[in-house]
This record gives structure tokens, sequence and C-alpha cells, in this order.
């Protein structure tokens, strides 16, 4: 073995992917010390995201001052890759620790989001990533728009800056005043679900409760989001009511689309393009990946597949390291699996396995390396 690629998503509520790909690589040198390992952290848009994407490919950590998600001054960050991309974290400034025990989603703003693009515009950035994840909000990204010159009006010509409450109140959008750089800036927003804007399967149904919002809620965000979405529709020639991922972050999937001409893409997506993925793997012998779970739900573009379907297209295996194995998971081969190992040597409760996931992996990847030198020397 001379070159492998580790590119494991984090296995959530115990390792981080960054902590995956140490005792990945940890494992393979105590039996190929002289291996190339090319260990690639995985974002998924949310906390954690800026770190990971340093990581992979390099840059620098910006801090700076914006709004919180009650409109109160805080410290945040955005991270400034090399060529002037810039990745954020909406959970940076929109994010559900933020507000600690005042969650209620008919009040939260994304207009600290909005500074954080801003600051990076100003920075220079000419390609924004923006990932969604862990937010607290509900105002289908207008706050974010409010930061960036996107001007909202009642019925009685008020300009006002929407939140979830008062997602009903607008009756004119306006984009006279949104500043010009704006336009000169590719955007990525990166979205792992495929909610839409509103309706059952929408922002507030599904993800408004978790967020602080009551039954009562729930059914006000909704009757907002479609609100917009028919402001947006009549007044800015946009039907971005179902797009897949419209829904993500209190519509802030719809709100990137509609005000920045947003592409929403799937994070594992955004991450290989970053790398060169296709080009990083040409040479390697093997793939490690891996998540908490796979099954069914994996085949909608979650990491492993992602990794799988480009290495497919490369002729190179992919070996998928996993906390558990669920069912009905025959397609992912077909998607580019070559094979699948729990790290769980017991049926056990989660929270009992948990404990032992470091070795627990450490003890499967020993194996798995293993078999891959007797292969080796056959």
């Amino acid at each position: 073995m001379k070159k492998i690629i580790c590119i494991p998503d984090s296995f959530k509520g115990t390792l981080s992917s960054a902590q995956i790909c140490e005792i990945m690589e940890k494992s393979i040198h105590q039996h190929f010390e002289f291996c190339e390992v090319v260990k690639i952290e995985v974002a998924d848009g949310g906390e954690g995201s800026v770190d990971a994407f340093l990581a992979a490919v390099g840059g620098e950590k910006v801090h700076c001052s914006v709004s919180n998600p009650y409109f109160e001054s805080m410290e945040s960050f955005f991270g400034v890759l090399n060529g002037n991309v810039a990745v954020i974290e909406m959970a940076a400034a929109a994010g559900l620790p933020l507000v600690s025990d005042r969650l209620n989603p008919m009040e939260t703003t994304t207009f600290g989001v909005g500074e954080l693009i801003l600051a990076a515009i100003n920075r220079g950035c000419k390609k924004i990533i923006v990932g969604l994840g862990g937010s607290c909000t509900n105002d289908g990204g207008c706050g974010a728009a409010c930061a960036l010159g996107v001007r909202f009006y009642d019925a009685h010509g008020k300009s006002f800056v929407p939140t979830g409450k008062s997602l009903i109140d607008i009756s004119r959008i306006d984009l006279s005043g949104v500043d010009p750089r704006v336009f000169d800036v590719e955007f990525i927003t990166m979205c792992d679900i495929d909610n839409p804007m509103y309706g059952l399967k929408g922002a507030a149904h599904i993800f408004s409760p978790q967020k602080g919002a009551d039954p009562t809620m729930v059914l006000k965000l909704d009757e907002g989001l479609i609100h917009l979405a028919d402001c947006i529709k009549n007044q800015l020639n946009m039907d971005v009511s179902t797009i897949p991922g419209g829904g993500a972050a209190g519509a802030m999937g719809a709100g990137m689309v509609a005000f920045f001409n947003s592409k929403l893409q799937m994070g594992i997506e955004t991450i290989l393009d970053l790398v060169q993925f296709d080009r990083l793997i040409k040479d390697a012998d093997i793939i490690f990946t891996g998540e908490g779970k796979i099954d069914s739900q994996s085949l909608q573009g979650k990491v492993p597949i992602g990794v799988a379907r480009r290495a497919k297209l490369a002729g190179v295996h992919v070996i998928a390291v996993v906390g558990t194995i669920g069912s009905d998971i025959d397609a992912v081969y077909d998607m580019g699996i070559s094979a699948i190992f729990s790290i769980n040597p017991e049926p056990v409760p989660f929270d009992i396995a948990k404990l032992k996931s470091k070795e627990n992996l450490a003890l499967t990847m020993d194996n798995i390396v293993r078999m891959l030198k007797i292969k080796s020397h056959l």
C-alpha cells in the first residue's frame, strides 16, 4: 500500500471526523509504515465546518463582531481559504447554543449571518460557502438579506427586519439597495437535507419545535413562510417554494437562492470539489470512509455515498467503517462501496457502545489493515 485516503464523516455524539482520521492513520502506519495517508476532515455545514475546511485545505480563521440571534453584539468568525474563498458557518451567528434558554424562532434572526457574508466580501472573497445547520431561526434568510441591503416593507411602507413572526407582514421586497459587490460573488450553500420551504415537511413543521416552537407557533411560522414564498414569486419572479433543501435552517436554503442566487449543494460534494478529490484519488490504493450509521437514508447523498460515487468512476475501492449497519443497504454497493465494517463487536445500547468508540474503531481498523496486509503479500 503506497497511498490511502481517509475521508470519514463524524460519528454523531461520539467521534469527530478529525478524531476518526487520526485513529485510521495510526492503524494504517502500524502495518504500512511508509504509506502516504491523506486525511480529509468532513463537515456538514454546522458547527465545526470552518475548522474542518481549514484543516483540509489551509487558510485563515478571521474573527469579527456581528449580531447574535437577538440583534445583540457578539464575536464570531469565518474562514478564508486559498483563492479568496470564504467559509461561513450559519451556526456561528445564528446557532442554537447562542440563545441558551431563550429559544424562540418567532423572534430570532439571521442578520448576523449576513454580517459575516459582508465581512467576507470586505476581505475580497469572490466565492462564499455558507454551511446550513444547527440554526435557531425561522426567518427564511430575510435577516441575512437585510444585512446586505435588501429592504422589506410592511403595508404602511415602513422598513423592517423580518423574523419568524413578522414574515407575514412583508408587503414589498426592494433589492435596489443591495451591495453591488454581492452580484460578483459566487455563493455555494451546503445543505444536506431535501425538505421544502414550507408545508408538513417544511422548515416550520419539521425543525422549529426543536428551536422552541409550540404547535401554535409552528402554524404561524409556516404561514409566514408561505407568505414569504408568495412575495418572492410575485415580486422577484422566482419560485423557491418546492426547491429541495429550501427548508433547511429555517428556510435559509430558500433565502440563499432567492436573495443571493446561491446554488444549494450537498456538503460532501462541496468538500470533494474544494480538495480536488478526483485528482487526489488517481493514484490511491484504497479509500476509507464512514459515518455513525449506514442505511437506506445514506443513499440520499451522505458522505460515504458521495465519496463512493467519485471513487467508482476512478476505479478505486472504498471501505466504509461505521458505527452501525442498518437495513436495506444492498444499493450502497452499487454506488461504489466495496465493503462495510461495523466497529461495534457486540450488540449493546448506544449509551454503552459510545464509551468505547475509540477503542472499537482502533480494533476494527487494525483488523481491516491486517487483512489488507495479507492481501498485499499474496
